[in-house]
């Protein structure tokens, strides 16, 4: 099955990545829909080989949490029909290795989509945090520039202005009258 046949596409599959507990995971559920079996048979399978699966490569999500992708609508609310157990939520490792306990020619195809989705949403990350190194070295570069600006401002400002007129300076001695009327004025 080539990437043209399968209903889904990576960018399908990145839209299903979520970011839990500080990591990107993807639910029991649409690892499920993925590799084409129930939610029930795919958790099952999964329980008959824990050993495969430490806690680096998939964890149970809290009740809180669960409320949280409720809210948010990335899981259906609780309801007929709803989730009655708390999900599970796979790693990128985790995903990769249900796929191998399913070991059907769907899961293998699908677990590719799985991965190059891993792949391309850590090459997202990659790029996001270069650019965001990049805006803070600018940002730095600006205030140093603004720092210096202020400085050469702070020096310029008393050249820019008028200067303003000096009284002139009394005399020294003994004046006269009409003298001290002009120095006045």
């Amino acid at each position: 099955m080539s990437e043209e046949q399968t209903p889904y596409s990576i960018q399908h599959v990145e839209g299903r990545i979520l970011t839990l507990r500080g990591q990107k995971v993807i639910l029991d559920r649409t690892l499920a829909v993925l590799y084409g079996v129930p939610t029930f048979r795919f958790n099952e399978a999964i329980k008959r080989n824990r050993a495969r699966f430490p806690v680096d490569f998939r964890f149970q999500l809290s009740r809180e949490e669960l409320q949280l992708l409720i809210s948010q609508n990335a899981i259906s609310n609780k309801g007929w029909g709803g989730l009655r157990k708390l999900p599970w939520a796979f790693t990128e490792h985790g995903a990769l290795m249900a796929a191998t306990i399913l070991n059907s020619p769907k899961a293998v195809q699908m677990s590719l989509f799985v991965i190059r989705a891993f792949v391309k949403l850590r090459e997202k990350l990659a790029a996001t945090a270069e650019l965001e190194k990049r805006l803070e070295a600018i940002e730095k570069g600006l205030i140093s520039h603004d720092i210096a600006l202020r400085d050469i401002y702070r020096k310029l400002k008393p050249l820019l202005l008028a200067p303003q007129p000096e009284k002139p300076k009394r005399k020294i001695g003994f004046t006269t009258n009409e003298a001290r009327k002009a120095y006045r004025n």
